[in-house]
């Protein structure tokens, strides 16, 4: 038997010397780079939701409240009073032959040669009452029957008599009638004046009826000399103390 022909070899072409392969190979990878950044860009941000988590209500406009509008009475303010009636005019009627006496306005300027007398002015000087403390007045005020010794010698006297005058001139049953015990205590101030008057007495005491009771027995201390600073009459404020014991 006679073998079967051999097949003829097919020929492959023959590559191109001149053909460049590597001739746009930059642009391929360029577009093959930017092809990847965008799936890379969308694979990141992609997002996905369960449909569990996704809750979209339906609005039901029957269940909307509704407003209460609260109700006013309106207060109509009361009406202005209607206004006075107006005054009738009264019209007076003058007859012409009547004389109307016109007023004459003199003029009150003066000429520059005109000579203006002015009368003299007397200005009385008006001394003002000055206050020294009794503990340092250069001469203390006398009381009657303290006129001699230094002035230290004097204070002591004064205190001692106007402490005896207190003492028998107080009434000190006035506090038991006003239920008050134990230690009671007067504060007393006043002045003696540059006559020598005892004026401004003010008392301060635990009962307004022993206020009174201590103003009423100051005010009987008798007339004093006055207490001198630099030779001149002066007032000078004091200060009494009284204290008494109500025993039950």
């Amino acid at each position: 038997m006679k073998s079967p022909p051999d097949k003829p070899q097919q020929r492959l072409p023959k590559k191109n010397s001149k053909a460049n392969v590597g001739q746009n190979s930059a642009i391929y990878f360029a577009l093959g780079l930017v092809l990847m950044l965008f799936v890379s860009y969308q694979s990141i941000n992609y997002k996905s939701y369960d449909k569990s988590d996704i809750d979209i209500g339906a609005l039901n406009l029957e269940e909307e409240n509704e407003e209460e509008i609260p109700i006013i009475d309106l207060v109509k303010p009361p009406p202005p009073p209607p206004p006075p009636p107006a005054a009738p005019e009264v019209i007076e009627i003058v007859e012409d032959e009547e004389e109307v006496e016109e007023t004459v306005i003199e003029s009150s300027e003066t000429d520059q040669e005109e000579e203006i007398e002015i009368e003299e002015v007397e200005v009385e000087e008006v001394e003002e009452d000055v206050e020294v403390p009794f503990s340092v007045i250069e001469n203390v005020p006398e009381y009657p029957g303290c006129e001699k010794g230094t002035n230290s010698e004097k204070r002591k006297c004064m205190s001692k008599k106007i402490e005896k005058f207190i003492q028998k001139k107080f009434n000190t049953d006035l506090a038991g009638d006003l239920g008050l015990t134990g230690k009671q205590r007067i504060n007393v101030i006043f002045k003696i004046d540059k006559n020598g008057n005892v004026t401004g007495v003010r008392s301060r005491a635990p009962h307004p009826r022993l206020e009174k009771e201590a103003a009423r027995v100051v005010n009987l201390l008798p007339k004093m000399k006055p207490g001198r600073q630099r030779g001149k009459a002066v007032v000078v404020p004091y200060s009494l103390p009284i204290t008494f014991l109500v025993q039950d």
